[in-house]
């Protein structure tokens, strides 16, 4: 969708990027100093940034090379701490694991053995479910312990273990693992989604891939990941069609092969660069985006009265001349809905845009830990879980705050971005587990942010 309004003034000087890097530093995953960060708030963000490859597209990919038997060199690998777990997963389950540069990895999974995920790294991941479907379809059983990541509450598996059963594999659970097994082998067959769930469009993919005969997944997850992951084993002999609509249809190879493929670019850290330019009152160019992946953000942002401009790869944002933010309503969908990974960012926004917002979640009740944090920096909402109000402040404060997950903790970190006085943010570990450099790519924007106190 193009936004049809007039170019906004600043546009071509924002395009030359001359904002410079006012502090930060980059930090690898895990380095024990990256534990807060800094923000003094009120500098507009202004200048181009560029976003990495999409996460939860790469997740499932890097899984998906346990059924190829062959070299997969995957390009546009987000460099960030879920992705590192991810290779060491891989690479402890017997993989070979090349990391050609920071954004490019080589995988051969050939002599990977079954069963043998670490526990205390499984543990910390929740895209390591996928490890059930991707070892049920090249060794016909699967075993891993119950997997981690963000707690959003209640994450069942009861639709990832219908559609197991539908193929001919057997589900059962012991002392916190999870065992899966086809003894007759896996035959494809048709699977209703009683709820549209991206993690089992993941797994019935994975798991019948080279099952025998045609599978057919109703009520599919439609997500661009759920594409990307499709177009990969595609490009690796898969014979998969539909994906991106409700009804998928796998019909079973014999083998895969290796193949070279880009991840697509992250549309959830687009989105949160676009929301922390509007509630900054900035102007920032966004590159590698793919338009049509971000139309609900840009379509709300617009609503709210920021200037969104669509460009071939790239979406501009401006609220440079924007008095204020019209309040707005937002109900969180499966794509091509608005997104839950951006309802907590757009929950700040709605703390400084006038009158009254509400945000219903429609995905995850548990999505709200973030607003008592809200709360101490004078945000003010009525909490009605799986509603919430928001009734619009002139402005947050600074405050000591902590992230709770990894969306969360983009939100705080963009209210530390559009309050007065410093922020502090702890547990930025949760963040590194989706943004890369973002300490460094804000303060090339303008902010001024750090690692350590000012």
């Amino acid at each position: 969708m193009i936004y049809t309004v007039a170019p906004h003034p600043c546009a071509a000087k924002i395009a030359k990027n001359t904002a410079k890097e006012r502090g930060g530093r980059t930090l690898v995953s895990g380095d024990s100093m990256a534990n807060q960060i800094f923000i003094r708030g009120g500098k507009p963000l202004l200048g181009e940034v560029t976003v990495s490859g999409m996460k939860n597209a790469a997740l499932p990919i890097l899984f998906a090379t346990v059924l190829v038997k062959a070299s997969c060199v995957l390009e546009n690998i987000p460099p960030v701490s879920d992705i590192d777990t991810s290779l060491k997963i891989l690479e402890q389950m017997g993989a070979e694991v090349e990391r050609i540069d920071r954004t490019t990895v080589r995988i051969n999974a050939t002599g990977m053995q079954q069963g043998t995920s670490p526990y205390e790294l499984v543990q910390k991941l929740r895209g390591s479910t996928y490890l059930l479907g991707a070892e049920l379809g090249r060794f016909g059983k699967a075993a891993i312990c119950s997997p981690g990541g963000c707690d959003f509450g209640t994450r069942p598996i009861d639709q990832h273990i219908k559609g197991f059963e539908a193929l001919g594999a057997e589900v059962s659970t012991e002392n916190g693992y999870i065992y899966v097994k086809a003894p007759r082998g896996l035959c494809g067959n048709s699977v209703y989604f009683d709820v549209t769930s991206v993690g089992a469009t993941v797994n019935l993919i994975l798991a019948s891939v080279m099952a025998d005969g045609l599978t057919i997944l109703d009520n599919a997850a439609k997500e661009p990941h759920i594409v990307d992951l499709a177009n990969f084993l595609n490009s690796c002999g898969a014979n998969i069609t539909g994906a991106g609509t409700p009804v998928i249809k796998i019909r079973g190879v014999k083998e895969l092969h290796g193949c070279t493929y880009s991840i697509i670019p992250d549309m959830i850290q687009a989105g949160t660069y676009m929301v922390a330019a509007a509630a900054t009152r900035g102007a920032v160019k966004v590159n590698s985006v793919i338009p049509k992946h971000v139309e609900t953000i840009s379509a709300k942002l617009t609503e709210m009265g920021v200037y969104v401009e669509e460009l071939d790869d790239a979406v501009f944002v401006s609220a440079v001349d924007v008095p204020s933010l019209r309040n707005v309503n937002i109900k969180t969908l499966p794509y091509p809905g608005f997104p839950t990974d951006m309802h907590p960012q757009f929950a700040t926004l709605l703390c400084v845009a006038d009158g009254v917002s509400c945000i219903y979640e429609n995905i995850w009740a548990n999505r709200f830990r973030y607003v008592e944090e809200l709360r101490k920096m004078g945000a003010n909402v009525n909490l009605d879980p799986p509603n919430a109000t928001f009734i619009g402040v002139e402005r947050l404060v600074g405050a000591e705050v902590a992230a709770m997950d990894l969306r969360a903790g983009a939100a705080l970190l963009i209210a530390g971005l559009c309050a007065d006085g410093i922020t502090t943010l702890s547990h930025t570990e949760y963040i590194e587990r989706g943004y890369d450099d973002i300490v460094p790519k804000l303060a090339a924007l303008g902010a001024e942010i750090s690692y350590t106190p000012f």
